[in-house]
């Protein structure tokens, strides 16, 4: 019985921020439906203002949960601009918690409604919110031979040209970095080795398509690159193998103490456009962010405290910046949850929500 208990008390430690964060959206989405409405008979430099204050009143309500619930420490690197810029974020990929990431960074900046992500194809299917990505600037790509370079340069110059506030989230790796997954690591050091690059043991080897097209893309409307390098303590097992980076339900669960953030800003004018100079470059700068994890790995095997290179300065976010997020999105579900209307209203917004908004993505890529 004690044992049930204790299983049971750690499952809520996920469930409850994941029922919270999945209840909202309803009511979210509706409120966001409203302002679409209205919005569309006034100016498109309007419409994204207020979408982006409500995106980042969402986002906000996520990070209260995945930092001040959690409790985890963020260590940076590097000194974050205290203004804000129109950025292309890269950053190495290992897990389902690496989007929140660049919302931890974004809110620092207090431009966590401009961030917009470069997502794989699948996740359009995300009930509301795979279609809520795309309607917010999200670009949905397949990879290799079906990747659709004209959509994505389409929606990327449609956004830019109503200058729209950029935030732009990529994985340049394509898929996440799993130690445990030997083929798909030896797969992606084949290709670079064929391909007369260096071989990377801590990340794959990144594909440029996407980050090309968007430099290309929107190269007149940013600032700077944004190089990110992530580590999350305490992946290593007693034997000093690399384990799998944590996975959101595991981050919820208070499984991870710690993440460490290496910031880099690269000026716009430091990036060479052309294809063959941008893909060196773009592998030389995941060669250093291999660099980077090979110090932090060796650090954590010896007993040292795991740090990159560098001072790390540790960056808490303050309850003021996510909670009252928490109490007016609450405050938007309770009223439909309590009423047997709002109720009707609530379970229709998922079922007809959800299907409308994947006819939409799949007819209006």
């Amino acid at each position: 019985m004690l044992l049930s208990l204790v299983v049971h008390t750690h499952s809520l430690r996920y469930w409850f921020p994941a029922t919270i964060m999945l209840g909202t959206a309803p009511a979210y989405l509706l409120s966001w439906g409203v302002w679409r409405a209205l919005s569309s008979v006034l100016p498109v430099r309007l419409y994204h203002h207020i979408d982006d204050r409500l995106y980042c009143m969402y986002q906000s309500l996520v990070l209260f949960f995945f930092e001040n619930y959690t409790g985890v420490e963020i260590v940076i690197y590097g000194d974050i601009p205290k203004k804000k810029e129109n950025v292309i974020y890269l950053s190495n990929h290992q897990c389902t918690a690496d989007w929140i990431i660049a919302d931890m960074l974004a809110i620092r900046q207090s431009a966590l409604g401009h961030v917009r992500y470069v997502l794989k194809d699948g996740l359009k299917w995300l009930p509301l919110y795979g279609w809520y990505f795309s309607q917010h600037g999200g670009i949905y790509v397949k990879r290799s031979a079906k990747f659709n370079e004209k959509a994505m340069r389409k929606k990327l110059f449609s956004q830019t040209q109503c200058g729209t506030p950029m935030y732009l989230v990529i994985f340049p790796e394509g898929t996440r970095y799993n130690p445990e997954l030997k083929n798909v690591v030896a797969d992606s050091q084949a290709f670079a080795a064929k391909e007369g690059l260096a071989v990377l043991k801590h990340t794959l080897t990144p594909r440029m398509k996407a980050s090309h097209i968007a430099l290309e893309a929107m190269r007149g409307h940013l600032d700077a690159v944004y190089d990110v390098t992530v580590a999350y303590e305490g992946t290593l097992d007693k034997s000093g193998q690399r384990r799998p980076a944590p996975s959101m339900p595991e981050f919820l669960c208070k499984e991870c103490p710690r993440v460490h953030i290496h910031f880099e800003r690269v000026d716009i004018k430091e990036i060479p456009s052309e294809p063959v100079f941008f893909r060196r470059w773009l592998h030389d700068r995941f060669e250093i962010k291999d660099r980077l994890l090979m110090d932090f790995y060796e650090s954590q095997d010896s007993d040292k405290i795991c740090t990159f290179p560098g001072e790390g300065k540790p960056s808490p976010l303050k309850l003021s910046k996510t909670l009252p997020s928490v109490i007016i999105l609450g405050g938007l579900t309770l009223p439909l949850l309590l009423t047997e209307n709002g109720r009707k209203l609530y379970v229709r917004t998922w079922v007809c929500g959800t299907l409308l908004g994947w006819l939409w993505v799949n007819v209006f890529p």
